[in-house]
């Protein structure tokens, strides 16, 4: 013992040679030997699992972070590394043992270890892992002590987010205000997400993010400050937020002051109404809309889409805003709108505006009880463009508004064919009910039209309106209506028979008639415009047969220039009428003289002219006789004068010209 006592190689020797044979008297050699190389010795002790024995020889030299971390990581013994931390008070061993509780999770007692180690190496993973364990109370202190080590942004960062999660408020505020370089929009980003909207409040106000601030206040129930931030952001995004979320809370004042800064904006607008939609609030979507007409913004959009609200909730309305907005709506999609929810009055009077007239006219035949309004249809009927709506239009008329035909037919008058019509209102057995019409297109001098309105005045027996028609239009088939009236039991119906038959030229049968009726005056004047002596002969024969004096007297003055007078007096005096055809007589002897007279007086100037020509030639032959005699004439005073100031002439009438050139 005494030589190993103050020989180190020798003590060193010892301790190795017991670590080898023996290992239960190694620690009585390290309590007893003093000399030896402790570091050297100690760290064959550990690689030979003498752990125990290993932590007294560091001990036992003062060697604190080797001892520590044999009771960390051989021996496993945080609470024993802890204790002997406390008792040796060193930096390095508190890190040792900090790195040791944060490996082992305890993460409260690794950050107080971390902090009287004063050691800020290892901060990445004590954040991370405080986080993990929600320790931020913790965390705070730690990063104070970081802090006053190193100066780096992402530090103040997580400081000032742990402040938020532990709700140091006011030292949030504080610290934010007087630490720059924080990257606040971080901060504040996580803090919404995990549902720390105080703290997002005060972050995004001192960022003047209004965006993110408006959604932290709406999480936050504050919506009228909500609705302050979005007016500052004036983001569409923003504005839909705060709308959607004061709906569902039913401060609708406040959502109706956000949908005024959305729905003027076309693209966002049907967001807005699907979203009230969605959730019934119809009334509150039509206020909205009704509001935003008067804004100075405002667009088609805004107007279309209160025109669909109106449709399928509030139809009283509907009408009032298509008449007053027709200019400023999208028509064709309203139109589909209203056709789905059956709104024909509405439907009809889009289509009107839209100039789709053919529709219009459609809607409001199919769908008459609630769209047809006669005015207008009457002013859409005129400017369809299929013809055949037309004849639609005036079937629809006689089965649903028969006494309204006529006033129709009149606004559709110039375009419609008339003769198509008259064939419709027969074969319906309704022509009466068109008579007004008919006598006001019977201008038109048609065919049809004229024969529909004859057979409709022999119906009625009005024989003065078939007589005006007749002589007024001629344009039917005259021997066809003469035929069916000549036999007509009213006897002005026949008289019209042969007024027909005289425009016809079938004088014998027009005279017939009148014979037949007693009308002698009537065949005395179709026997005179006939202008056949043979009829007028006849019709003078059937008054002698008849012994009818007084209308043989009345026929030879009125058939005067068709009878010969030879024939007149023969039988006027074979018949015993001579003192009836005298008056005819003395006024055939009149024209005779008379015609004598002229053919006299006539001849009479003939002679005279004759006279004054033979005087006329005499004279003129006498004249020329004296001409011939006579000298030739010389020229006047004033030719002459005319000649010698154009040195035409010289005294003895030579061209002076012509001598100075010989």
């Amino acid at each position: 013992e005494i030589a190993v006592s103050g020989n180190p190689n020798l003590q060193n020797l010892l301790i190795l040679t017991a670590i080898k044979a023996d290992g239960t008297r190694v620690m009585d050699y390290i309590n007893r030997l003093d000399h030896f190389d402790g570091p050297a010795v100690g760290e064959i002790a550990v690689g030979s699992e003498l752990f125990e024995e290993a932590y007294f020889i560091y001990k036992k030299f003062d060697l604190h972070v080797p001892a520590i971390k044999v009771l960390l990581e051989n021996l496993g013994s945080i609470e024993r590394a802890h204790e002997y931390a406390t008792k040796v008070e060193e930096k390095e061993c508190w890190s040792e043992l900090a790195k040791a509780q944060l490996a082992g999770g305890n993460i409260k007692d690794a950050i107080t270890s971390y902090i009287r180690a004063d050691d800020e190496s290892n901060r990445d993973s004590v954040i991370a892992e405080a986080k993990k364990s929600d320790s931020y109370e913790d965390l705070v202190k730690y990063l104070k002590m970081v802090r006053s080590k190193v100066k780096e942004a992402s530090v103040d960062t997580e400081l000032a987010y742990a402040y938020a999660k532990i709700g140091e408020l006011g030292h949030l505020e504080e610290f934010i205000v007087s630490t720059p370089g924080i990257n606040l929009q971080s901060v504040g980003d996580r803090c919404f997400d995990e549902g720390i909207f105080e703290a997002s409040k005060i972050i995004f106000t001192s960022l003047s993010n209004w965006g993110r601030l408006a959604s932290t206040l709406v999480k936050l129930t504050q919506y009228q400050a909500a609705v302050d931030a979005a007016r500052k952001a004036n983001s569409s995004k923003t504005w839909k937020e705060v709308c959607f979320a004061c709906v569902e809370q039913e401060e609708y004042r406040l959502a109706q002051l956000c949908g005024l800064s959305i729905i003027v904006n076309a693209d966002d607008l049907e967001d807005v109404s699907e979203f009230y939609q969605g959730r019934g609030k119809n009334e509150e979507l039509i206020a909205l809309m009704e509001a935003g007409l008067g804004l100075e913004r405002s667009h088609m959009g805004i107007f279309t889409e209160l025109g669909i609200l109106y449709a399928k909730y509030k139809l009283d309305k509907l009408m009032e805003h298509l008449k007053l907005f027709s200019n400023k709506i999208n028509i064709p999609k309203l139109i589909r709108v209203c056709e789905e929810q059956m709104h024909w009055k509405a439907l009809s009077f889009l289509y009107v505006q839209y100039d789709e007239y053919d529709n219009a006219a459609n809607v409001m035949m199919n769908h008459s009880p609630e769209a047809w309004e006669h005015v207008a249809f009457k002013d859409v009927a005129v400017k369809v463009s299929n013809a055949d709506l037309f004849y639609k239009a005036i079937t629809f008329y006689l089965d649903e508004h028969p006494l309204l035909l006529c006033d129709l037919l009149a606004v559709l008058s110039s375009r419609i064919d008339h003769s198509r019509v008259v064939d419709v209102m027969r074969k319906r057995e309704h022509l009466p009910l068109v008579k007004p019409y008919l006598l006001s297109v019977q201008q038109s001098n048609l065919v049809a039209v004229n024969e529909a309105v004859n057979d409709l005045l022999i119906e009625e027996h009005d024989f003065e309106g078939l007589r005006n028609s007749i002589e007024t239009y001629d344009n039917f088939d005259q021997l066809q209506l003469a035929t069916r009236i000549e036999k007509h039991d009213i006897m002005e119906f026949r008289r019209i028979a042969t007024l027909i038959y005289k425009k016809s030229l079938r004088w014998k049968q027009s005279m017939q008639l009148s014979v037949d009726d007693k009308l002698y005056k009537d065949a005395m004047e179709t026997a005179a415009q006939s202008g056949e002596p043979e009829l007028a002969e006849e019709l003078l024969k059937g008054f002698i047969a008849d012994g009818n004096k007084e209308c043989f007297a009345a026929c030879l003055y009125t058939c005067y220039d068709l009878i010969k007078p030879d024939i007149a007096l023969q039988l006027a005096w074979m018949n015993g009428m001579t003192d009836h055809a005298m008056p005819y007589m003395i006024q055939v002897m009149r024209d005779q003289t008379s015609k004598i007279d002229l053919l006299m007086a006539e001849r009479a100037e003939r002679k005279k002219e004759a006279e004054k020509t033979d005087d006329d030639s005499s004279n003129s032959q006498q004249s020329n006789m004296y001409a011939q005699m006579l000298p030739p004439a010389l020229p006047s005073p004033m030719q002459y004068q005319q000649q010698q100031q154009a040195g035409m002439y010289n005294a003895n009438g030579y061209n002076q010209q012509q001598q100075f050139q010989q």
